[in-house]
């Protein structure tokens, strides 16, 4: 009965009733009085009732865009949330339209207060080739992204994006946009198919002047749960998010996936004989990295299988486990458009102990280098049970991986080791190589420590 209480005092507050959502409800970030709780509770109250999708109608002026249409409206910088402000970092947003077609709202928080965030079509610079004039109602946004100075203090870079069910990314000083995150992953390759959960909601703190970090609370719902994420980001080399989450489960979940990385594998030199291409390697991560809960490593060279494949690697409270990209040389790619020497790596750290569980791969068949068929997330053994209060904290690095004394793997190659067999004998080499040689030896600045290690 409290917690039903309190939902409803913070649905009011932001100006909506709680419980459900319907078309004719103010909108989730309305004005008014915002604390860290404020999306939790919208969460919990949302997850008492049935699931009801964002919007996807669009006026018809921009119903129908197609790829180039949707890449020529441009945002504004000068259009940026802040950009008037001198403060360390800038928002812009996303237009709907084409594949991003659910209706995402955002707000700002200042002193305790949220503002919505209208869309006006003065905040675009459409090109010529979208010839109809841009919609003139709040229609809402498809996502946001925010600039800092990352690379250069007179510049703001992109430094993370929001956009598309509840995908994110980010990069390190230096680097180019490879691996990605979800905030949560649902029945990943299930006959049945995928669920994907949405990032409905936003609400960004407004920086402080001089602040090397900026705040931002999302708001998750699906068909099988609502959930409250806070993300605290600080740019750099790495790039660091907190991550706060609670989820409030609608059915039981028995498949859930928490912290997910999803990348991009092609080829690399095990095994490229069956790709027609003129480059060495093709991947944004090249394997997954493993600390279990013993402190013990696990490397396992990712791979584009023939048909869909599952890795489990058993574990209780995991400190550390994510997607690298560790080969930084220019030469294993020659790529200069791609630059996939530049892709960060992305390490998760839990904050806690996460308990028994597993860490899972998911790979993918791929016949293409825009495909992204690498999936990895946290199993828990047990499953999350409808109506309870799930919640769990993490850390994400987007850089160059964690510093690991001693040695690590440096390649992995494979082939056959005795011609003369009537049945060839498989070889199989790993080179090794001191951490202290990577340091000084790659083209990449030397990775930051992180605790888990």
């Amino acid at each position: 009965m409290l917690v039903s209480v309190a939902a409803a005092v913070a649905g009011s507050a932001l100006g909506w009733p709680g419980r459900a959502l319907s078309a004719d409800q103010p909108p989730l970030t309305a004005d008014g009085p915002f604390t860290r709780s404020t999306v939790t509770e919208i969460a919990r109250a949302l997850s008492k009732g049935p699931f009801v999708p964002p919007t996807q109608a669009l006026p018809a002026a921009i119903a129908d865009l197609n790829y180039d249409q949707y890449q020529a409206i441009y945002f504004k910088p000068e259009e940026a949330v802040w950009a008037k402000d001198g403060l360390p970092f800038q928002m812009q947003l996303f237009h709907r339209g084409f594949y991003y077609k659910d209706k995402i709202e955002v707000a700002t928080v200042d002193d305790g207060q949220a503002r919505h965030l209208a869309y006006s079509p003065g905040m675009y610079a459409p090109g010529k080739i979208v010839t109809n004039p841009l919609p003139t109602e709040d229609i809402g946004f498809a996502g946001l992204r925010i600039h800092g100075h990352i690379n250069r203090p007179d510049y703001f870079d992109e430094i993370v994006v929001f956009e598309g069910a509840s995908y994110f990314r980010s990069l390190a000083k230096g680097q180019v946009y490879g691996v990605s995150a979800r905030g949560l992953a649902l029945k990943v390759g299930a006959p049945d198919g995928e669920e994907f959960p949405i990032f409905r909601a936003f609400w960004v703190e407004t920086p402080e002047k001089g602040s090397d970090s900026i705040a931002i609370h999302a708001l998750l719902d699906s068909k099988s749960l609502s959930g409250a994420y806070r993300f605290t980001i600080r740019p750099g080399l790495p790039t660091a998010m907190d991550v706060e989450a609670t989820l409030f489960p609608r059915v039981d979940l028995t498949s859930a996936g928490l912290a997910p990385g999803t990348s991009m594998f092609y080829f690399d030199g095990n095994g490229r004989q069956d790709f027609d291409d003129w480059r060495p390697e093709v991947h944004d991560s090249d394997g997954l990295l493993i600390i279990n809960g013993q402190g013990e490593r696990i490397w396992r060279p990712l791979a584009n299988p023939k048909t869909l494949q599952f890795s489990a690697f058993l574990d209780s409270g995991p400190r550390g486990f994510g997607l690298m990209q560790r080969d930084r040389d220019y030469d294993t790619y020659q790529d200069y458009n791609a630059s996939y020497e530049k892709r960060p790596s992305l390490w998760i750290e839990p904050v806690g102990d996460w308990g028994k569980g597993s860490v899972v791969l998911v790979e993918i068949t791929n016949v293409s280098e825009v495909n992204d068929n690498i999936v990895a997330y946290w199993s828990p053994q047990e499953p999350i049970k409808a109506g309870a209060e799930f919640a769990y904290s993490y850390r994400m690095f987007w850089g160059n991986g964690p510093t690991l004394p001693g040695v690590i793997v440096a390649a992995s190659r494979r082939g056959r080791g005795d011609l003369k067999h009537p049945s060839p004998i498989r070889r199989f080499v790993i080179d090794y190589v001191a951490t202290s040689v990577v340091a000084t030896a790659s083209n990449a600045p030397a990775p930051a420590p992180t605790s888990a290690v």
